[in-house]
């Protein structure tokens, strides 16, 4: 991807972009995981192994579940397994600079972020407070304001080898074919039943490749709370 492909998809995200009002707080605000999840997933890993797989770095997932992640969980597959935790060590981590060759920052703004799987793009803006993320992400569910965008982008970059598919509560990942969720089960490969929890499961969703792949077992939850169900259930 050149500089002038690059200036093409960040104008195709402002055009397609219905912002919110203005965001006042840090992305930090994510709903954090409840004391009742942890405990369920200290009783789960008594019996069998667990891991994560996310589109955000390790650090969001901090911010979300707490420093002591990677003790709460056997395996860590942040960035959708690009980086790849067993426990605390940090086995192998790749970048999507070595596939599209970007000399370019990190971070591209409230807009675009530049991680190391992906580009993240969020219309509403990943600054926004827990509120505004709740009203978009009811909005979206309304006005399909992130699956018009993915079509517009599919459609516009559909020769560069890349894929977009509905991430989270507010953005869109953009990351070469291949990279979606089901690129930590090449980290796994000895485990014969792998069950995997996601809400993200229809076609499009960031969970769907992986919740429909013949080594797994697909579970859709809607929330944490269903989520603890199913595992009892399983």
């Amino acid at each position: 991807m050149n500089d002038e492909n690059l200036k093409k998809l960040i104008e195709c995200e402002k055009r397609s972009k219905e912002r919110g009002r203005k965001c006042k707080k840090r992305d930090h605000e994510k709903l954090k995981i409840s004391d009742d999840m942890k405990k369920a997933l200290t009783k789960l890993k008594e019996k069998v192994y667990i891991g994560f797989v996310g589109g955000s770095d390790i650090a969001k997932q901090k911010e979300q579940v707490g420093d002591d992640i990677l003790d709460l969980f056997d395996f860590g597959f942040p960035e959708n397994g690009v980086s790849f935790f067993r426990g605390k060590e940090l086995v192998s981590q790749e970048s999507i600079l070595e596939f599209i060759d970007l000399d370019i920052p990190k971070k591209r703004g409230t807009f675009i972020e530049l991680r190391k799987s992906m580009i993240n793009i969020s219309q509403i803006g990943r600054n926004c407070s827990q509120e505004e993320r709740m009203e978009f992400f009811k909005l979206d569910k309304e006005k399909e304001f992130r699956k018009k965008m993915v079509k517009a982008l599919q459609t516009e970059f559909h020769d560069l080898g890349l894929q977009f598919s509905i991430g989270g509560q507010i953005s869109i990942d953009c990351f070469p074919k291949g990279w979606d969720k089901t690129y930590c089960l090449r980290h796994v490969q000895d485990f014969e039943k792998i069950i995997f929890f996601g809400d993200m499961i229809h076609e499009g969703g960031n969970d769907y490749e992986i919740f429909i792949h013949k080594r797994t077992k697909g579970i859709g939850v809607n929330g944490p709370e269903e989520t603890i169900l199913k595992i009892e259930e399983n």
